[in-house]
């Protein structure tokens, strides 16, 4: 299994069961060190504020998610979400 695999999975999992068109989901994996991985989230336009939420709570709620996902596979994992 590859690095940052589960967290990916779960990623996309989470973001593609909020988002309105669901195709346009994008997760890129970008390593940032020995044990830091970077899920790079791409949506949709419209479905951006969605992911993101009201004062970034969604966010907070999927970069919490990817956290725990890292820890299963003993890196640590963060969430960016881009335009």
């Amino acid at each position: 299994m590859a690095k940052g695999e589960i967290v990916e999975r779960v990623v996309t999992y989470v973001v593609k069961s909020i988002v309105d068109d669901p195709e346009s989901v994008e997760v890129t994996m970008v390593e940032n060190g020995p044990d830091e991985m970077v899920a790079e989230v791409r949506t949709a336009k419209p479905d951006m504020g969605r992911v993101i939420g009201r004062r970034g709570r969604v966010a907070k709620a999927i970069r919490a998610a990817a956290g725990a996902a890292g820890e299963e596979e003993g890196i640590s994992a963060g969430v960016e979400f881009l335009d």
